[in-house]
């Protein structure tokens, strides 16, 4: 059976005509603004990208410190490797749970609700101890989790025209936000006289974003979310292309989680300092930023975004093989290629929206795709510390690393070729 086959819904005569005629929003017939959605609008886009902003760094700003963690709280390596490997498990079960709690709620307050928990866990988890730490992070990034999964059924339904752009908008702010979270709580570190405080800092700006997006979303009410409410029947479990674009995201969430929880720790162990591993972490996020704003809104007008995703997972493998040969011959080449690399996140977020016919299939979706992605992508940070630990080096962590990078460029392959669950 060819891989084609296994989509049985009707096709248009013309894909690229039909991708065009939706992210004109010519669709309304498929997508109706409904009670709940809300609209689009320059203040919603900056709530959007606010929100974006607060999405990595509660977890890109623990590596660069954790050293410093360890030392602190006295805390293993395996302690270690649970804090990394929270945010995946956090954002699988959370990330299922999203389509619920905006059905009962509406989307604008789900929302809302989300980034008030994620400010909670931000203040919580520098209260005290191990265990507080690993609390902390776990209602943070349950926040997160939440929001990871609902913000593109707001983009789907509220900005139907620019899908691609708005896709690219916040995806590349989510990437900054990551970039600050390694390169600047270092610093902060420093300033403010210890890890808790530049780690309890980011709190302050999940507040203005929450300050944000509640003037934005006003309006909605308790209403149902459009993507969550209709056709609540539907299931993409059978849905042999939604698995693929589900292990397409897990298996890129994979690599990423790994990367920003040891990647700095990769670096130091080859002699690179602390402060300049952050710096090179923060530096790989940064380059998803141009990007993300160019190359998802050129990918979803081509219908076909394989070869885009085959293209920049080879410049991650890359950099993987040069971290894995020389380490410390240049990191800074390596940083770049693996940067590149993982910008893939943002065409794995533009095929879920283009995977989909209307705003209720993407919040399943999407939904599907990073509920149990990140369940895959949760074992990514553990795997790799635990076979450290075991070897004591990094040779097979990258190495199966590496491998994982090859699975997810075949996945993403199919996942980004132009059909519809």
């Amino acid at each position: 059976m060819s891989v084609d086959s296994w989509d049985s819904t009707p096709r248009p005569s013309s894909y690229a005509d039909r991708l065009e005629l939706e992210l004109e929003g010519s669709l309304e017939e498929e997508s109706p603004r409904r009670p709940g959605v809300v609209a689009g609008g320059l203040l919603l886009a900056i709530a959007v990208v606010l929100t974006a902003l607060n999405l990595r760094p509660a977890i890109t700003s623990i590596g660069p410190l954790l050293a410093e963690m360890r030392g602190d709280l006295g805390a293993s390596a395996v302690w270690a490797s649970v804090l990394t490997t929270l945010p995946g498990l956090c954002f699988a079960g959370a990330g299922l749970a999203a389509p619920l709690l905006s059905r009962r709620f509406g989307i604008g307050w789900a929302i809302g609700f989300a980034l008030a928990v994620l400010t909670a866990g931000l203040v919580l988890r520098v209260a005290d101890g191990q265990f507080v730490v690993l609390g902390g992070t776990l209602v943070a990034t349950a926040g997160i989790a939440l929001v990871n999964v609902l913000i593109p059924v707001v983009i789907k339904d509220s900005f139907p025209a620019k899908v691609g752009l708005m896709t690219g908008v916040y995806t590349a702010a989510l990437q900054g936000g990551g970039a600050a979270g390694s390169a600047v709580s270092p610093p902060l570190e420093t300033a403010l006289g210890g890890w808790r405080e530049s780690l309890g800092s980011w709190a302050v700006l999940a507040v203005i974003a929450l300050v944000v997006w509640l003037v934005a979303a006003r309006g909605t009410g308790r209403a149902p979310a459009s993507a969550t409410s209709q056709g609540g029947g539907r299931s993409l479990m059978r849905s042999p292309l939604a698995w693929i674009v589900t292990l397409f995201f897990g298996l890129q969430s994979f690599i990423a989680y790994v990367v920003m929880g040891w990647l700095p720790q990769v670096f130091i162990d080859s002699g690179v300092s602390k402060g300049d591993a952050g710096l090179l972490l923060g530096l790989i996020s940064v380059i998803a930023v141009p990007i993300s704003l160019v190359i998802p809104p050129v990918a979803a007008r081509q219908g076909n975004q394989s070869w885009w995703i085959v293209g920049m997972g080879l410049a991650g493998l890359a950099g993987m093989i040069g971290l894995l040969v020389a380490p410390s011959a240049s990191p800074l080449l390596w940083s770049v290629l693996v940067g590149i690399g993982m910008s893939v996140f943002s065409l794995a977020l533009t095929v879920i929206a283009l995977r989909a016919r209307t705003g209720a299939d993407t919040a399943r979706l999407s939904g599907m795709a990073q509920g149990f992605g990140y369940l895959l992508a949760a074992v990514g940070p553990f795997v790799f510390g635990l076979l450290h630990d075991a070897t004591g080096g990094w040779t097979v962590s990258l190495i199966v690393l590496s491998v994982v990078t090859c699975v997810q460029m075949t996945v993403g392959f199919f996942a980004g070729r132009p059909r519809y669950v």
